[in-house]
């Protein structure tokens, strides 16, 4: 492998811990020049994957975070109709020139980029279903045409693009056609130490293994609305060390709920099916 052939590859970096078929899709993505699709549960690391993805390869990141109401166009440029007529009625001379009102989106950012960039289109499924196959052609083609300039914005460099999903609604076969896709999966126990000391390298290992314990345990509850995430792991970790709670503290369940649940659990649902299994289990042993 050339020197250039390496500057190229995703190895992870030492913020993000990336499993070896992680690395396998970004670098996948890399060599067949299409998007890569990442979904998994909320809270292991798909829009940081994008962050450390940038940072290993030194390209620069351009975020396009979708909401229910964007629409594909946005992410390549927009015409601000209203603020050129409101000029107009103002004698501005800045109407002569249509390009004064063309705002430039993401997309059309990493377009003219003059290195290669990392474009991170995050949460595709909280948009319309069209949305996707509205950005089709301009992903395949990598140009675009620009209506009100008559112009035709061509990339320079193809930029890696990762697109992050929640799995909120299905996407268009079309557009799954033209991605590489990878399902991150949730840490099994020896990835979570990993990662735990990357964030937090002093922990106690008593500590750490009672907080794992409880914390696998509570995943593993049957009918639970939403399953606590990494991140919220961490936020726990966090909330456990300020306290200084030891390990039998800490494996103490208290109502069927570990201390400080609320890092953990983020709604009433989840709690109440908690402390519900907890009097159940109770009375199970009296009787």
């Amino acid at each position: 492998m050339t020197a250039a052939d390496s500057a190229n590859r995703f190895a992870g970096t030492d913020r993000y811990i990336a499993t070896d078929d992680l690395k396998m899709a970004v670098n996948a993505a890399l060599t067949l020049q299409r998007p890569l699709l990442i979904k998994g549960e909320p809270g292991t690391g798909k829009t940081m994957l994008a962050e450390e993805v940038a940072a290993a390869l030194d390209r620069p990141l351009l975020s396009w975070h979708i909401k229910s109401t964007t629409k594909a166009h946005q992410g390549l440029y927009e015409y601000d109709a209203v603020s050129r007529l409101r000029d107009s009625q103002l004698g501005d001379e800045r109407v002569k020139d249509i390009r004064n009102y063309i705002v430039k989106g993401q997309l059309w950012h990493a377009f003219e980029s003059n290195s290669p960039s990392v474009v991170l289109i995050d949460e595709i499924d909280k948009a319309d279903i069209e949305f996707p196959n509205d950005l089709l052609q301009e992903l395949d083609r990598m140009e675009f045409d620009v209506y009100e300039t008559r112009e035709t914005v061509r990339a320079r460099h193809r930029p890696l693009i990762i697109i992050t999903s929640n799995n909120e609604k299905d996407l268009p076969d079309a557009f799954l056609r033209r991605c590489f896709f990878h399902y991150i999966s949730f840490p099994d126990e020896a990835t979570m130490r990993d990662i735990v000391a990357v964030h937090y390298p002093n922990i106690r290992g008593d500590v750490l293994a009672a907080a794992l314990e409880t914390f696998f345990a509570l995943r593993d509850a049957p009918g639970l609305k939403k399953k606590p995430s990494t991140s919220e792991f961490l936020d726990w970790l966090q909330l456990l060390m300020a306290e200084g709670m030891e390990a039998g503290q800490i494996r103490q369940i208290d109502d069927g709920l570990p201390a400080m649940a609320g890092a953990l659990l983020k709604n009433e649902q989840d709690l109440t099916l908690l402390q519900r299994l907890a009097d159940m289990a109770r009375a199970g042993r009296r009787s």
